[in-house]
């Protein structure tokens, strides 16, 4: 039976679609094996091992002094463990992490912005940062912002935005030198339901249709549920769990991934004694 040429056509582009998928699955970008830090007394991390593959979504949770940002820290080359080893995208988190820098995106929890600065500016300066320039750079920009719902305010000082707006503007700036890898700590925080809506649809459609890898710190269960392949729940400095969002659910015997959490935690809320300060 002849099949029509754009049938054939649409058969081809799906079998390499699934090559592809197959051969990002064998990519991993992030491996640790045993990453230790340590704060003179505090061992803020425990011997972590990890690996996240090409293309996924990781969710990182925990409670505050965990060890989630130290983590991060780490792998984006902003500091050095105190044992251990861990790669990302192929390089050395010891010996290699200016280009660790290079190849990945970073949204802090808390970023400075230059608030003399219009939105614009501000995301020219990011791209000479990261050797963008010309009709490419600014072409990024404008679609980023207009993505973002930022068109009509692009050219006003970012000391005029509110928080949220603030907060759309440095997610584009994470995103504009399409690093392969991103991490993302409480990226929807700030944002309004419909601001944080359309960046879960962001996470999803770059993470599916440009291999994007995304390590994300969230408080948010709900968002990690949402968005995420595969949860890790750091509680002391390392894994009490590690799985996908619904392994996490029925292991925990829970009705949703916030249940879970607080049953893996072992956070408990006594109500009554949340008035005895009175």
């Amino acid at each position: 039976m002849e099949i029509h040429s754009s049938a054939k056509d649409e058969l081809v582009e799906s079998q390499q679609s699934l090559l592809q998928i197959k051969k990002n699955l064998g990519i991993v970008e992030i491996r640790t094996e045993h990453l230790s830090k340590v704060f003179g007394p505090v061992e803020a991390l425990k011997a972590l091992d990890l690996e996240v593959r090409k293309g996924s979504t990781f969710g990182f949770l925990g409670p505050n002094g965990a060890g989630k940002t130290t983590t991060v820290r780490i792998l984006s080359g902003l500091l050095l463990p105190s044992d251990g080893t861990a790669t990302v995208c192929g390089f050395d988190v010891h010996t290699q992490r200016d280009e660790i820098k290079a190849a990945t995106g970073l949204l802090p929890e808390t970023p400075g912005l230059y608030s003399k600065l219009s939105a614009v500016e501000f995301l020219e300066f990011i791209g000479a940062l990261n050797d963008l320039s010309g009709e490419v750079v600014h072409r990024r920009i404008d679609r980023l912002l207009g993505i973002m719902g930022l068109e009509g305010r692009q050219d006003d000082l970012l000391e005029s935005y509110s928080s949220g707006m603030k907060q759309k503007v440095l997610i584009a700036s994470t995103l504009l030198h399409e690093p392969r890898l991103i991490f993302l700590d409480e990226p929807t925080s700030r944002l309004d339901p419909a601001a944080s809506a359309l960046v879960k649809e962001l996470i999803l459609a770059m993470a599916e249709e440009t291999d994007t890898t995304f390590f994300i710190c969230t408080h948010m269960t709900d968002l990690a549920e949402d968005v995420c392949d595969i949860i890790g729940i750091l509680n002391e400095g390392q894994f009490a769990v590690l799985g996908s969002p619904q392994e996490i659910i029925d292991n925990a015997g829970a009705r949703d991934l916030e249940a879970a959490y607080l049953k893996i935690v072992g956070s408990t809320v006594d109500r009554d004694s949340l008035l005895s300060w009175r």
